[in-house]
């Protein structure tokens, strides 16, 4: 798998500050995170109290400050090589020296990891400066993907479709939630995944609960199970969700899971250019509304992926925004009967050139494992 470029990354840059201008914003101040390895590949080994902040705006070049004593880490990063790096010392005033990248009198969006700590020291020192929320004003900043992007996420969901074709194999029966949770987790890793973010394993009742934390439940002969886990994998996400059922299911259950199914189908067949985020919940809420169980479908139909396995965009009422090619994200729409047991069904998608493609193929028929 290729890395990006340091013309990657200043494509990335020169994006973000004409997003921010036509926003009215002076440009975005970016600190350590999944906004700093986006738009540099600088990952500090530490996040600490020392601030390190890259500063993007119009007429101005991008510029970046850290701690003297994390420059030797910082220069390696292919991304610097397209910025004015500088640094500060302890026993220094680290806002004095930031304060000199920016307008004094500039609006900025800022990342929404960035410390209050540092937030409120950069007022301190620019009191004509304003500053907002990343994601509430430029929340399609990293939303929409590169061709090397798409396929590290695909890698990952293939990744997490392995894991659980190898989960099939383990019993399930007379076995508590977390260790088969456990099996999920160390599968995970075996597949390539160098960090593992949530495995939920919600079986009979606890499957009526989307976030069920597994626990120490013994799965029964007779429950629908749910499975939903994934992690990172050279640096984007996987997430996906598959029930399964233990023995036999009833036709009450065969039922609810064949709805959550044509409604995840439908949601995917109207993915493209154009389309709404809204729609595309609205799409596979009308399925699952129509067949009687509207009221048991209580979350929205999705959610971004990349860096981190929740981002924008967000497939959900309200959401006007329009999808366009690159976009990727979760599609999985559910059905959860209180005290009995949930039925949800995901995939990662990305919007193409005239349509779809998924992310994740493992079968969505429901599995019967013993």
């Amino acid at each position: 798998m290729r890395t990006q470029t340091t013309e990657g990354y200043t494509h990335r840059m020169e994006r973000a500050v004409a997003q921010a201008v036509d926003a009215g914003l002076t440009g975005l101040l970016v600190t350590p995170g999944p906004d700093l390895v986006y738009f540099t590949g600088h990952h500090p080994t530490a996040i600490t109290e020392r601030i390190t902040l890259l500063a993007l705006q119009a007429g101005r070049e991008p510029a970046m400050i850290v701690p003297i004593l994390e420059r030797p880490d910082a220069e390696p990063a292919p991304g610097v090589a397209a910025l004015s790096l500088a640094d500060w010392a302890d026993g220094t005033d680290p806002y004095t020296a930031t304060a000199k990248l920016l307008d004094p009198a500039g609006r900025y969006a800022i990342s929404d990891s960035a410390w209050a700590l540092h937030v409120l020291a950069l007022q301190e020192a620019l009191p004509g400066t304003r500053y907002v929320s990343m994601t509430s004003t430029l929340p399609m900043l990293r939303a929409v993907k590169d061709a090397d992007e798409v396929e590290r996420l695909a890698a990952a969901g293939a990744a997490a479709d392995a894991a659980f074709e190898d989960i099939l194999g383990v019993r399930f029966a007379g076995r508590r939630e977390r260790d088969i949770g456990a099996d999920l987790a160390r599968l995970l890793r075996e597949h390539g995944h160098s960090q593992v973010d949530f495995t939920v394993v919600g079986s009979g009742p606890n499957g009526a609960n989307p976030h069920h934390e597994m626990g120490d439940r013994v799965v029964e002969d007779g429950d629908m199970v749910i499975l939903d886990f994934g992690g990172i994998k050279d640096g984007y996400g996987s997430d996906t969700t598959r029930p399964v059922h233990v023995g036999e299911p009833t036709e009450e259950e065969r039922r609810v899971h064949e709805i959550v199914r044509a409604a995840q189908q439908a949601a995917f067949e109207a993915v493209r250019p154009g389309i709404t985020c809204q729609d595309v919940d609205r799409v596979a809420r009308r399925v699952i509304t129509e067949a009687g169980y509207g009221d048991y479908f209580i979350h929205r139909t999705g959610h971004g992926i990349g860096l981190t396995t929740h981002e924008p965009p967000y497939l959900v009422e309200g959401e006007t925004r329009p999808l366009v090619p690159g976009m990727c994200f979760s599609i999985e729409p559910g059905v959860y009967l209180p005290g009995r047991f949930g039925v949800r069904i995901e995939d990662i998608v990305t919007v193409t050139e005239d349509g779809g493609r998924r992310l994740n193929n493992t079968s969505r028929d429901l599995h019967i494992v013993s």
